[in-house]
């Protein structure tokens, strides 16, 4: 990597190098997110799935906080700041819709409605001790490796 390549653009191969500001950054929040999770008990699968049958809806407002803070982040912080506080640019990301995601999307549904279970709090709760949800890690990342080799062939 060159002086003139940030540290946040893939290097040879298509590999993301992190420098030590980035990586403690990317620590940080990983570790405030698995928190936030643990606290808002998400990382529970019978409260999410109790959630889901509409039993509780303790999870809206912790999931319509996060998309309400996302959504202002998104909308005012270019707008307060020039670049990002550890380089690069504000970018806008364009979302393509096929046949692919909408199918990527039902099973993801599917399996949350059948486990309660999604990546983020599932990795929290391993850190919490709940060794039950390496299952439905190994679903996540078996799907995962599964998509890769599909849109890869193609």
């Amino acid at each position: 990597m060159n002086a003139a390549t940030p540290a946040s653009t893939p290097a040879a191969g298509g590999v993301y190098r992190l420098d030590l500001p980035r990586f403690l950054a990317v620590l940080l929040g990983g570790a405030l997110f698995g928190f936030g999770l643990a606290a808002s008990t998400m990382i529970q699968p019978q409260v999410v799935l109790s959630f889901l049958r509409w039993q509780d809806f303790g999870l809206v407002l912790v999931m319509g906080g996060g998309v309400a803070l996302t959504a202002l982040a998104y909308a005012l912080v270019p707008r307060w700041r020039r670049a990002p506080l550890l380089g690069g640019s504000f970018e806008r990301h364009a979302s393509a819709w096929n046949r692919d995601t909408v199918i990527g999307s039902a099973l993801f549904g599917i399996g949350w409605g059948l486990c309660g279970v999604c990546p983020g709090p599932a990795i929290a709760g391993l850190g919490a001790g709940n060794w039950d949800l390496l299952w439905a890690l190994a679903g996540i990342f078996a799907g995962a490796w599964w998509q890769g080799r599909q849109a890869s062939a193609n």
